[in-house]
């Protein structure tokens, strides 16, 4: 464990609780559904007045702490890992006397090459494990078999050189191969550097560290001060939260960027329903067409799809009423083809 405020953002974000501090060795992993903070509702509702407002919501897993070489107990929660679609590695880029780091010093690229060494160990005994049990079968002729062994032996001689599966050239059918492995390694990653309240807008030597260290990787990385974000989320004034925000030279808490930075690493995106008793935003991957994000909302739409009604968020936020819209021509009709793109207020037409 190093003591890299990790659980003190979370709480930050969460109404529940977890444990932090010294000396404490969590035993399970905490989840937490957050609210992906989202203006464009509140432009919405100025257009279309609403009952009830609805953001979309990302589910975050604070783990515990993971050291390298800490065996079966110390590293039983990487199957929580696993089941996780991204990594949001939290790096301690400050300085503390009061809290020590377990290895004597702070250096996050050390801390994040330790976490990295034990992750790429699990996929490579994970690749090791399904290599040993196609390898006979490759061997006695059995064309599928083998050409599942020649990828699994470029995973595993990647992973052995100690990088991450996920900067290994594949083709999409290649990796068809490891995905029933679900590598830890293979997931996008960012790099959360946690600085103390003084770099919370500029960052630091620390950062800048970690920057270089990750040229290349294919991983994402944003600056956040955990212990002004657990103050921040204590008050209830308003003013109180933006008074803090501007003394640390701040527009808005860095855990919401951290929510939204979550969202844009799973390639997510966001469409509307808007309407007298809702206003909701609903999540999806990107490239879904309108059929996929009806179902999103209720298998029947899916199921019974007719067509979409689309306007772009910033037509109707422009001329302020459905109506408008169309007398402008940005009001359209699309089919179930149609690939929805980020900001569409969806209305479906369906018959079941």
């Amino acid at each position: 464990m190093s003591l890299s405020g990790k659980t003190t953002l979370f709480n930050s974000l969460s109404s529940n609780r977890a444990e932090a501090g010294v000396g404490v060795m969590a035993r399970k992993s905490n989840i937490g559904m957050f609210h992906v903070p989202d203006p464009r509702l509140e432009k919405l509702a100025l257009y279309q007045p609403t009952r009830r407002v609805v953001p979309a919501t990302v589910e975050l897993v604070d783990i515990p702490g993971i050291t390298r070489g800490g065996g079966k107990e110390g590293n039983k929660f990487v199957s929580d890992i696993r089941r996780t679609d991204a990594i949001l590695h939290v790096l301690r880029c400050f300085d503390d006397s009061t809290v020590p780091h377990p290895d004597g010093s702070v250096d996050p690229v050390r801390d994040k090459e330790n976490i990295d060494i034990e992750l790429q160990a699990q996929d490579l005994a994970m690749v090791e494990g399904k290599l040993s049990r196609l390898e006979k079968q490759a061997k006695s002729g059995d064309r599928e078999a083998m050409e599942a062994v020649r990828v699994l032996e470029r995973y595993r001689d990647h992973l052995e050189n100690l990088q991450p599966a996920r900067t290994l050239e594949v083709s999409r059918q290649e990796r068809m191969y490891v995905k029933e492995l679900d590598l830890v390694t293979s997931k996008p990653v960012l790099y959360v550097c946690n600085v103390d309240d003084q770099h919370a807008a500029t960052g630091n030597a620390y950062v800048d560290q970690v920057r270089n260290a990750i040229e290349g990787e294919s991983a994402g990385i944003m600056v956040v001060a955990a212990a002004l974000e657990a103050e921040i989320a204590e008050l209830e004034a308003e003013e109180d939260r933006q008074a803090f925000l501007d003394d640390a030279g701040l527009t808005e808490p860095g855990v919401d960027r951290l929510i939204r930075e979550a969202f844009k690493l799973l390639q997510l995106r966001t469409f509307f329903t808007i309407g007298p008793d809702e206003n909701r935003a609903w999540t999806i991957r990107k490239g879904m067409t309108a059929r996929d994000a009806a179902g999103v909302i209720h298998s029947d739409l899916q199921r019974g799809f007719i067509r979409a009604e689309v306007i772009r968020y910033i037509d109707f936020v422009e001329l302020k009423s459905e109506q408008a819209c169309k007398e402008k021509g940005r009001f359209r009709v699309e089919g179930k083809q149609y690939v929805v793109e980020e900001g569409d207020i969806l209305h479906i037409r369906f018959n079941v």
